[in-house]
């Protein structure tokens, strides 16, 4: 009977290291090329992000050449032009700024918007499911909403102020009623968009009508909400300072306005600058909330 020679303990994890070292080298190999298409997608999309971050501010570049020169043109006929130059337009921001003056104003702004816009949301989700979700209401609705939604929101305000009075009630009714409409057409839409089959899945489960709500429909919708609510606040923000003018004494508009009356029209042109760049970045804010939903979702 033979005998199987049998190799020391260390020949054997001699002989098992080298034997492994190929399996590990096309590991690494196949990591390494696994790797690198990932890296030139990084690197490409780095590349994109600071060539559109360059042509960015070569277009506001060009916004504030254009602004400077018109200002001068102006200056020529209308003396209190210069007033409203980029120079002192900055200069009047960075002092109001400094000086906090701003601050109570703007806080005051975004607060009626975040009311306006959570009070449109409260009632144009709700809306457009149940628009979505019934062709009968839909129809009987349609026509109704499009009459409404154009109408102007800034034609409401003697009515506004007559029922609601003076302060930040009419206000928030005026920012409610602009911003509804992009958010129940949007919500309809969604809902109609669903995948039939995954109500009928549910249906089939025995699902209950909450399930299917939370669990299907609310998910499934949510990309058309984070849109509606984009138009929403754009909508929001062009109304917003007309309305501030509707006798409160906090606000972006009402500073406008008590910069007119003071003649101050470098701080005004600072206000005007101030509601574009805070405007900017809450749009800003609502697309990069659209973009995380969808890299979620991915």
């Amino acid at each position: 009977m033979s005998q199987e020679k049998v190799l020391p303990a260390s020949n054997r994890l001699i002989l098992q290291e080298k034997t492994l070292e190929p399996v590990a080298s096309t590991v690494s190999s196949g990591t390494d090329q696994l790797g690198k298409p990932q890296q030139a997608e990084r690197n490409t999309a780095r590349r994109v992000a600071v060539r559109r971050t360059g042509q960015s501010v070569a277009g506001l570049a060009v916004l504030v050449m254009a602004w400077a020169l018109g200002s001068h043109w102006l200056q020529a006929g209308v003396p209190l032009a210069g007033l409203l130059g980029p120079a002192p337009t900055f200069e009047s921001l960075y002092q109001l700024l400094a000086g906090n003056e701003l601050t109570l104003h703007a806080m005051m702004s975004l607060k009626r918007v975040v009311v306006g816009l959570s009070l449109a949301l409260f009632l144009g989700v709700p809306v457009g499911l149940a628009v979505g979700l019934s062709r009968p209401l839909e129809s009987a609705t349609s026509s109704a909403f499009q009459f409404l939604r154009m109408i102007s929101p800034l034609s409401w305000m003697p009515i506004a102020v007559m029922v609601f009075g003076i302060g930040d009630a009419p206000i928030y009714f005026l920012l409610t009623f602009a911003a509804v409409w992009p958010i129940i057409l949007n919500t309809a839409a969604g809902v109609r968009q669903l995948n039939p089959q995954w109500l009928m899945l549910a249906r089939s489960l025995s699902a209950t009508r909450s399930e299917v709500l939370r669990r299907i429909i609310v998910p499934g919708i949510l990309g058309h909400i984070l849109t509606g609510v984009r138009l929403a606040i754009g909508i929001i923000w062009i109304v917003l300072v007309p309305c501030e003018m509707l006798g409160v004494s906090s606000g972006l508009g009402y500073f406008i306005l008590d910069t007119r009356d003071r003649l101050a029209y470098s701080e005004l042109m600072a206000v005007i600058v101030l509601i574009g760049a805070l405007g900017f970045l809450l749009d800003t804010l609502a697309q990069k909330l659209y973009q995380q939903w969808t890299h979620s979702r991915a």
